[in-house]
């Protein structure tokens, strides 16, 4: 609808005003967005749409009168129990992928950061494939079918005891193919619905690069996923044709074997050479160009052969003696791959640093730069701690209960069933390293109580000057809630002590391929009379509970997100920040729902900005998205936006872990190309949520010159702490969740409609000059 409104300058605005409310990460329905019991949607789908208020149901006037709707997103992220459950098990791709984006801001393209990530995630397909294979073709089909003691009473086993050894294995081998096929199928099923959006106009990234969040096309990658599934399924195959062939040169050397052994290592270089090499062309004068497709038809065609020619050579009648011990090679596979690992992780950890000088912003940013490393380390450790819970859960159950271990005699006449030493020592790392961050993350948040309830008690000091003896305890109550929202920024030391303990526990197993690693110790410590023996086999067991446990608390985290408002929100700013950015690293990461919402955000404003002004209303994650589509938006609809945000994590997480795209700098652009029509709400009660440029208090003075010291507006919570005279309970206390509920929120739209630009009418003369 048209308005005539009277500015505060003296001006007259006429056009039609939209509130677009963008919500956040708690996925709020469209009722509750919009206040009204009945909406229609108005653009999009079922997974991701425009919503508004249906006339003649219920109140549909704003106290500004301003036309209100609502874009729904939460499908993006928050489907069915099924989906989200298979989605936590991609949590090691979602890390290395979440790592390219924290590097250091220098201006430039991050250097060797990009190439080590995604040879590192190259190396999480690898170890995924060999845990599946140590379960399939090494427990089963190698230590397990050939023991009638352990195929005993169990017939969906004994029909591989049957077959010979050659024939067992290769069909043995389907297994990792299926599942490197179904980590296939769940990235291009998700695709279909999150990704590869239709881009809108100067949205086509077959001409700009990838490395400014500002670029056209920055959230169209899906060829870039494309060309990474292609080279990935390429190292899952190459690594299970390495294996089954080694173990078959081992039996039985030919040239044959040979022949085919060294093609699967050469298919796995190639693989780590495409990894290296840039995504896209160089476009002379715009930066990179298209994405480089070539040489993945090839490579398809290769690691295609290569596995039917090595699952065929591999069901050859070579039949030895009864097999005993671990597959062969299998072993020192495991001990290579977290070897290629330590050297990655150390590598990146060098890199970074040295990125980390060039930065003038590393000494503000989460862990001074260093989160790359940190979060490849805790990809890293995830992986193997799922493998050896895995592993050692299938042998445990093979093993009918008895959780092997070398420190154990076997039964006469049974399977040995002995998974890799360096399960083994991932199962002690994961314990030391779940025992000494939870006795770090406690330690910090004792230490650093006092402070924080020394700030949280100015604050309410000043909220609250003068409290009467009944409200005390509620003032108590706040001051504590307020020192509890403090606690993410107490937390850094806890994650340099992982990553230290991560490069350690790496490094460590990765020294068994020289013979001086955990391996040696294991077999000195087995042939001795020593009670180290029972000692390392009960760390073991318990560290094997201890990540079987953390397993099964993902899958409860993930069911009591359903049912739990405050799990569920706690889950989903950490699912949502992983899953935010371009897989530009792993493919088989989980989908990034970003590569939709923000194109479709981007069309949306911009043809509402055809009819008049927009005030794009983010709250909490929604004010990411929102930033990240005011940087989308085309230059002749920018002068018709304003942006709210509100409990907005832009500047106190995204700032500081991802401050090469979302520092302090891009806030700053942000607010230059929309003019400054920009306000931040805020509480000290919110946990999320935060200041964008200035923390000042009601009445101090902002701590940043210029406009962007007029963004940030704090909210007292609660209102109050005593009962007023016509209500029963004292106000409540908001912290994250609404704010749309606030007269400040109404004070800060109706601020902004006043300083949208289009169809201006200057005032009359006499009058007072327009504002911005």
């Amino acid at each position: 609808m048209n308005r005539k409104r009277q500015l505060p300058g003296g001006g007259t605005l006429v056009h039609e005003v939209v509130e677009l409310r963008v919500h956040g990460v708690s996925g709020t329905s469209a009722e509750t967005l919009l206040d009204h019991p009945v909406v229609d949607r108005v653009a999009g789908d079922e997974n991701a749409g425009f919503y508004r208020p249906r006339a003649g149901f219920g109140v549909s006037d704003r106290p500004t009168g301003l036309l209100v709707e609502a874009y729904r997103w939460g499908a993006l992220t928050a489907g069915t129990a099924v989906r989200t459950l298979s989605l936590l098990f991609l949590l090691p791709f979602m890390l290395v992928n979440l790592a390219v984006w924290t590097r250091p801001a220098t201006g430039g393209t991050g250097g060797a950061i990009g190439p080590l990530c995604r040879l590192l995630a190259a190396t999480l397909t690898a170890a995924f494939v060999l845990s599946m294979v140590g379960v399939s073709v090494d427990l089963v089909g190698w230590q397990c079918a050939p023991f009638h003691v352990c195929v005993r009473d169990r017939g969906y086993l004994g029909w591989l005891a049957d077959m010979a050894l050659g024939p067992r294995l290769a069909v043995l081998a389907l297994l990792p193919i299926a599942a490197l096929r179904l980590l296939w199928w769940i990235g291009e099923r998700s695709a279909r619905a999150f990704e590869a959006f239709p881009a809108g106009r100067g949205q086509n990234r077959t001409t700009e690069g990838e490395d400014r969040i500002d670029r056209p096309g920055f959230w169209n990658d899906a060829l870039v996923v494309q060309r990474l599934r292609a080279i990935h399924f390429a190292v899952g195959l190459g690594t299970l044709a390495a294996l089954l062939l080694g173990a078959q040169i081992h039996i039985h050397p030919t040239l044959v074997g040979h022949v085919l052994y060294v093609a699967a290592w050469i298919l796995l270089a190639a693989c780590a050479v495409l990894l290296c090499l840039p995504a896209r062309t160089p476009s002379p004068g715009l930066g990179r160009g298209p994405v480089d497709l070539r040489g993945i038809r090839p490579l398809r065609l290769a690691a295609g052969a290569i596995t039917v020619l090595s699952l065929g050579y591999t069901v050859l009648p070579i039949e030895p003696e009864t097999p005993r011990g671990q597959l062969p090679g299998y072993e020192g596979a495991v001990a290579g791959v977290v070897a290629a690992q330590a050297g990655l992780l150390v590598a990146l950890v060098v890199a970074t640093i040295h990125q980390r000088r060039r930065s003038p912003t590393a000494a503000l940013s989460w862990l001074s730069g260093l989160a790359s490393p940190v979060l490849a380390a805790a990809a890293v450790a995830a992986a193997y701690g799922f493998s050896a819970a895995l592993v050692y859960r299938v042998a445990d159950f093979l093993d009918r209960g008895d959780i092997p271990n070398p420190a154990r005699p076997d039964q006469p006449g049974g399977a040995e069933l002995e998974p890799p030493v360096s399960y083994r020592w991932a199962a002690l790392a994961g314990l030391a390293a779940v025992m000494v961050v939870a006795a770090s993350t406690i330690w910090r948040i004792y230490i650093s109580r006092r402070r924080r309830r020394r700030l949280a008690e100015s604050i309410v000091q000043q909220d609250f000057p003068d409290v009467p003896p009944e409200g005390t305890p509620r003032r108590n109550v706040v001051r504590e809630i307020i020192a509890r929202a403090a606690i993410a920024e107490q937390l850094s030391p806890v994650f340099t002590t992982f990553l230290l303990l991560s490069l350690l526990g790496v490094t460590t197993v990765a020294l068994d391929l020289i013979g001086i690693g955990p391996s040696q110790l294991s077999r000195v410590l087995v042939h001795s009379d020593s009670g180290g023996t029972k000692e390392l086999a009960l760390a073991t067991d318990v560290g094997i509970y201890v990540i079987g446990l953390v397993g099964v608390g993902i899958v409860l985290l993930g069911l009591l997100s359903y049912r739990s408002e405050e799990t569920r929100r706690t889950v989903a700013v950490i699912w949502d920040l992983g899953t935010f950015w371009p897989r530009t690293v792993h493919p088989f990461a989980p989908p990034c729902y970003a590569e939709r919402a923000v194109p479709e955000l981007a069309r949306r404003i911009t043809a509402l900005s055809t009819k008049g002004g927009v005030i794009v209303s983010g709250h909490s994650h929604g004010s990411v998205l929102a930033a990240a589509t005011v940087l989308q938006l085309p230059e002749e609809a920018l002068p018709r936006v304003a942006l709210l945000t509100h409990g907005s994590p832009l500047h106190r997480l995204y700032a500081r872990l991802c401050p090469a795209f979302l520092g302090d700098q891009t806030l700053y652009e942000v607010g230059d190309r929309i003019g400054w029509r920009w306000v931040n709400l805020w509480r000290n009660t919110d946990p999320i949520g935060g200041p964008m440029f200035s923390a000042h208090r009601p009445g101090e003075q902002p701590r940043v010159e210029g406009p962007a010291g007029t963004v940030d507006r704090r909210l007292r919570d609660p209102h109050g702490v005593t009962v007023a005279a016509d209500d029963t309970v004292p106000p409540p206390i908001e912290r994250h969740w609404p704010y749309h509920t606030d007269a400040a929120y109404e004070d800060a739209v109706r601020d902004l409609a006043g300083r949208l630009d289009p169809d201006t009418v200057p005032p009359e003369p006499g009058g007072a000059a327009r504002g911005p």
